[in-house]
């Protein structure tokens, strides 16, 4: 239409004038409808997508500073890892689990033997709730759940200290969320691990995150530790969210959840 038209190209910033820190070993939600601008901060975050303006700061390296020697640029990130949304999509069909996790192992160099290969990979296996013998099976022959634990192993592979988590739980049925949450919980405690975990989905932050950032447009239009900001949301539009969210709490059977009226 623009074309037939005749009219200028137009430009749209998908994020603009957004800056946020997080602590080592919590979690930093960010939260908003489709289109805010969540999966682009994501794709930043991990060095996926080059940002317009602005750095992306890791332990005060610039994960996109041309000054770095590539040696330096891959040190830093193989302490990153992602998990995306969707399980189905994020592993190749065509490669045995084993392979899957094998990838990252050599990539970075953390094993130096075959056999130190299958223990480690056996391991991320049961890590996740896995058995080591589902190294030999292929993505199609598992539950979109345990793709998700996969993914999530192999994101675990590079031992990373910070995970960026893109709506990870979003695909997969309520049951299966809250088991998957736990894990994602349980690795934190275990690991010491910190999450920027990206979701649309306030009911599931109330649980996962330590502190919540709230985006419209591409703007942060509110930041403030979970408690408070479910609590007391100040925008309009946070508090529109809230309303709109159903509650989860935890219980000792694990994760349930009770949808608001």
């Amino acid at each position: 239409m623009r074309m037939i038209a005749r009219r200028p190209k137009r430009f749209l910033d998908a994020v603009s004038d957004v800056s946020f820190s997080i602590e080592k070993g919590r979690t930093y939600a960010l939260v908003g409808e489709s289109g805010s601008g969540k999966s682009t901060i994501a794709l930043m975050t991990v060095g996926l997508l080059r940002p317009s303006a602005g750095r992306i700061l890791i332990d005060g390296h610039d994960l996109h500073d041309r000054s770095r020697t590539q040696a330096e640029h891959r040190k830093i990130r193989q302490r990153l890892q992602m998990v995306f949304q969707s399980p189905y999509a994020s592993l190749n069909p065509r490669w045995r689990v084993g392979s899957i996790l094998a990838e990252p192992l050599r990539v970075f160099g953390l094993v130096q033997s075959p056999q130190a290969e299958i223990h480690r990979i056996h391991e991320l296996l049961e890590q996740v709730g896995l058995s080591a013998s589902d190294a030999a099976r292929f993505p199609h022959e598992f539950s979109g759940g345990q793709r998700q634990r996969i993914s999530i192993a192999r994101a675990l592979a590079s031992r990373p200290e910070f995970i960026v988590c893109d709506e990870p739980t979003s695909a997969l049925d309520v049951s299966v969320q809250a088991q998957v949450l736990n894990l994602l919980k349980e690795l934190q405690d275990d690991l010491g691990l910190t999450y920027l975990f990206i979701t649309h989905d306030l009911a599931v932050v109330r649980v996962m995150a330590h502190r919540i950032g709230v985006l419209k447009g591409g703007r942060l239009v509110e930041e403030e530790e979970t408690a408070r900001l479910i609590d007391s949301p100040q925008s309009d539009y946070t508090q529109m969210l809230i309303r709109s969210a159903p509650r989860i709490r935890r219980s000792t059977a694990g994760v349930t959840t009770a949808t608001l009226a």
